[in-house]
């Protein structure tokens, strides 16, 4: 049954930290079909948790729309695929209105957008213009055709890919739009083992199916439940320290926003709440710092194709240097 639920639709009270079974059997649910890559889907279930959205940069055929498809599979949850593309308008995305005459009234179309998850596929191969009718829904869980405002479904995430080497007929996402995207992931090759069994496979991976293992009630629940996770005020103020580093570093020419700092947090509070415990650790903060920040900041003197790589260098290196609490 798909879960596509408007947002404003009440949610049960908070549970207990440890009722998570639900939730831990997302992972090795899609591991079965993406193999060798269990950081990668962790952190696609913490983006899913602190109520966030993925960009997924890689090469072509190494598994980024399988994770979408994958992820929406164990939740039973509504997937949209979105094939972006130089010609594809903003109504394409989140719907219009069209004029019903024997009623005499305008009548909304939905778009793809509405669905709780949406695959954005090579978002990168969209005008500026179409690749901004997400942001609203992105930001505020809605969007507005019209005048009018419509809820997006709750939960509701954003997985957009894009090939961070082919740049002919692009249009690189600007930093606004970056910004609104919890975390970036990158697959890459999987290891020469893995990748033998999977040829020697009748279909490869391309038979495999992922079952429902959670519902759409049991992320809402945990989304609400990470929210409270305890951070130590000592925390907070390295997780700062380390932002304000990357206004201050000589080789940024961007740094982190404010919101960057806040999803970066929101991210750390749904790792502690998937490991089953009740407060932030630094260890959360660190181990999310690469993907939750890399894509927010530029670094002088780097071309798009070089950016991530010395922006994940940059971001290490001040989380390297920056004390941390005693």
């Amino acid at each position: 049954m798909l879960c596509f639920m408007s947002r404003g639709t009440a949610t049960s009270g908070a549970q207990q930290i440890d009722d998570t079974p639900s939730l831990r059997r997302i992972a090795p649910a899609i591991a079965k079909v993406i193999r060798g890559k269990d950081d990668v889907i962790e952190n696609a279930i913490v983006a899913l948790v602190a109520g966030g959205h993925l960009l997924i940069e890689d090469l072509p055929g190494v598994g980024k729309t399988t994770l979408a498809r994958c992820l929406a599979a164990t939740i039973g949850g509504k997937l949209s695929r979105i094939q972006f593309t130089s010609d594809l308008l903003p109504a394409d995305v989140v719907g219009f209105n069209v004029w019903r005459a024997s009623d005499e009234r305008f009548e909304f179309r939905p778009g793809p957008v509405f669905a709780n998850f949406v695959l954005a596929d090579e978002i990168n191969r969209a005008p500026p213009r179409t690749q901004s009718a997400l942001l609203e829904g992105m930001g505020e869980g809605t969007v507005s055709v019209d005048g009018t405002t419509h809820p997006l479904p709750d939960p509701f995430m954003v997985l957009a890919t894009q090939n961070p080497l082919e740049h002919h007929g692009t249009y690189p996402l600007p930093e606004s739009q970056r910004d609104r995207f919890t975390m970036r992931l990158s697959l890459g090759y999987v290891s020469g083992d893995i990748e033998a069994a999977l040829l020697a496979e009748p279909h490869g991976s391309a038979g495999l199916q992922v079952g429902v293992v959670a519902t759409c009630d049991d992320v809402r629940r945990a989304q609400a439940e990470a929210a409270t996770i305890f951070v130590h005020a000592d925390l907070a103020s390295y997780a700062q320290r380390v932002v304000a580093a990357t206004r201050s570093h000589p080789a940024i020419r961007l740094g982190v926003s404010t919101r960057g700092a806040l999803s970066w947090m929101r991210a750390a509070r749904a790792r502690a709440w998937l490991d089953g415990r009740a407060q932030v650790s630094i260890d959360d903060l660190q181990g999310l710092a690469d993907a939750a920040l890399s894509h927010r900041i530029v670094v002088n003197g780097t071309t798009d194709a070089e950016l991530h790589a010395a922006a994940a260098d940059t971001i290490g290196e001040l989380v390297a240097t920056v004390a941390v609490p005693r």
